[in-house]
């Protein structure tokens, strides 16, 4: 006697695009996506019409002038051929103002949650800016030195008042040190220096 060959059952496949929709979905709406959010900072306002021109008065002493020309060397408030592994330093130095130098940013009165009156240079600004044909590389170091200034400044605030890193902070220790040390970092139009 011949064995008959028994069929196999197929698998119903119908409801599969549904399922995986709905995962899909599922996914989609429970999963957060990290955006790149760029670098912080301060433009310069937009021209103004010469009708209304309401120049904003900023001492020089508030100032540090950081430029970059076109073969990556930098000048800090006129001092050319300014190492950029000390430009972390001067930027602290500016921005805290430790020994109230006439020369650096002034110093004003403020009232600050945990830390009470205290005397900041919050009108201190940092301008950076650099030469159409300055190195991306060179930029980015600069911006890096600065921003490392306010954060190593805002590091040791942190441990000196609250005996922990900034990132270990309450939200609303951090936000008092950012009102202490607020990040002033201000981007020039490029300009083209001299040459071709």
């Amino acid at each position: 006697m011949a064995k008959t060959k028994r069929k196999v059952p197929g698998i119903n496949a119908s409801s599969t695009a549904d399922i995986s929709f709905m995962l899909l979905i599922f996914f989609l709406i429970t999963t957060s996506m990290d955006t790149d959010r760029g670098l912080a900072r301060r433009l310069p306002p937009p021209p103004e019409s010469e009708e209304q021109k309401d120049d904003i008065i900023i001492k020089e002493r508030n100032i540090l002038q950081v430029k970059i020309n076109k073969d990556d060397n930098l000048m800090v408030n006129g001092e050319v051929g300014f190492d950029i592994r000390q430009l972390k330093d001067k930027a602290k130095e500016f921005i805290s103002n430790p020994n109230d130098d006439p020369n650096m940013p002034e110093k004003h009165r403020k009232n600050l949650p945990f830390f009470g009156d205290v005397m900041t240079t919050e009108k201190h600004v940092i301008s950076v800016q650099n030469d159409v044909g300055t190195s991306y590389d060179a930029y980015i170091q600069v911006q890096n030195e600065l921003v490392a200034a306010y954060n190593e400044l805002r590091n040791e605030l942190a441990n000196s008042q609250f005996g922990k890193s900034f990132a270990d902070c309450s939200e609303e220790q951090k936000e008092a040190i950012i009102d202490y040390y607020p990040q002033k970092i201000s981007e020039a139009e490029p300009k083209k220096y001299g040459g071709k």
